[in-house]
């Protein structure tokens, strides 16, 4: 198991390059059990979750080859349909192959995701709706079985809340489905509209894209002519990487961005007084005068994101004055703040609601992860907190973020990866 040990006081200057979009891949991936040809998606992530999620690929019968940031993949052999309980473990996002599976073969068995360290994800919105689409949901012995012999027809599915997941699979299950299915309180984030536009491109009639209100007309299980695809660029990286440049208070080019993904991180970032430029595909960030306090509300897109709240967290104890957090989808998302609060932050939690008193002098510490954002709000603080920060249980980290470490040194930051001492 690894640690960061973080060496904090640096300033950060130059370029860094964004990698596509760990939340845009997966359901890409597993959009490829659709096709009948094989598939190369290009700025792919180098990150666990990717390789897990190929793994269940593979495990499915699939075949890929995985070069740097590009991998080929073959779903045209798939002959098993069970996705096992050893890899939804390990990623929530597994579930996205009911879905395609239950639409493909008419028969499937997935594994409960289980808990989340985040709070609550139930897939009753996914299951709900299938059923509306003619499929027989089973819970038995901790997996969803799902029949639809006859194949799934098409339906009106109105999800109660906004489900990103829940879209994506519905979407995909849709794709093959007879007739018309229409989505109601759709999930509008960029990863649910590339999901779209590609199945679009495989010939798929798709209108709404983008809007809370999807509709889509099956090709009666004839699997589909798919194109090659080219990753969008991650947005909470991204986001990530522009709060780094925040809290050091430093100039700092992001590229390979698209630009109105981070309209609601970028004006946050305005609002406590960072100046802001742009080109074609990248954003500069300007230091502040004085880095101001922010009152941000978490929302589905376009508002600001719950990815994000533990990165403005750590920039909030940076603010000349007293910042509020309010979680608006998970409703255990605040475990950051105790490790924030060891490095010496003053953040006060009640119920879903985060209260950070600003200039805050941050000391290095020990810190442990949580989750993946959790992970890099800590990192966040190590920069800009006196001596050394340890971030342990960093596995977290890289499920998500390509390379942090070195992209960060690349800017002038001082990181270094360890091995955990076994005892």
């Amino acid at each position: 198991m690894h640690f960061l040990d973080i060496k904090g006081g640096n300033l950060l200057k130059g370029g860094i390059k964004i990698s596509g979009a760990k939340n845009a891949s997966l359901p890409l991936i597993a959009s490829t059990l659709l096709s009948k040809n094989s598939i190369v998606l290009d700025n792919i992530p180098d990150v666990v979750d990717i390789k897990t999620f190929l793994k269940l690929i593979k495990i499915l019968g699939g075949d890929f080859h995985l070069d740097n940031n590009s991998v080929t993949i073959n779903t045209m052999n798939v002959n098993n349909t069970k996705a096992t309980y050893d890899i939804v473990k390990t990623m929530r996002a597994s579930i996205l192959v009911l879905g395609p599976l239950l639409a493909r073969f008419g028969d499937c068995e997935v594994s409960l995701p289980g808990g989340c360290a985040i709070g609550q994800r139930p897939v009753d919105l996914h299951l709900k709706a299938l059923e509306a689409m003619g499929a027989e949901i089973e819970i038995k012995n901790g997996y969803i079985h799902s029949k639809a012999p006859n194949g799934l027809r098409g339906a009106v599915i109105v999800f109660d809340k906004i489900t990103v997941t829940g879209t994506e699979n519905i979407v995909m299950a849709a794709a093959l489905a007879k007739g018309t299915t229409k989505i109601i309180n759709a999930a509008k984030e960029p990863e649910v509209v590339q999901l779209c536009e590609v199945l679009r491109d495989a010939g798929v009639a798709i209108s709404g894209i983008g809007t809370d209100e999807i509709i889509v007309e099956g090709s009666d299980r004839e699997l589909l002519p798919m194109q090659n695809i080219s990753i969008i660029p991650d947005r909470i990286e991204a986001g990530t990487y522009l709060c780094a440049g925040a809290i050091t208070n430093s100039e700092l080019t992001i590229n390979n961005v698209v630009i109105n993904h981070l309209e609601s991180i970028i004006a946050k970032l305005q609002e406590m007084g960072f100046g802001i430029t742009f080109s074609k595909n990248s954003i500069t960030l300007l230091p502040a005068k004085k880095i101001k306090p922010v009152t941000i509300f978490t929302s589905e897109f376009p508002g600001f994101p719950t990815d994000m709240q533990a990165q403005f967290m750590a920039l909030a104890t940076q603010a000349d004055g007293v910042s509020i957090i309010d979680e608006r989808l998970f409703e255990n998302r605040f475990m950051h703040a105790s490790e924030l609060n060891r490095l010496g932050a003053k953040i006060s939690i009640n119920g879903n609601i985060a209260t950070i008193e600003g200039n805050t002098k941050l000391y290095g510490a020990d810190v442990m992860a949580t989750d993946l954002r959790a992970s890099s709000a800590l990192v966040l603080a190590g920069l800009v907190a006196t001596g050394q920060t340890k971030v342990h249980r960093i596995y977290h980290l890289d499920r998500g973020y390509e390379r942090l470490e070195d992209k960060l040194n690349r800017l002038g930051a001082d990181i270094k990866r360890g091995n955990e001492s076994i005892f």
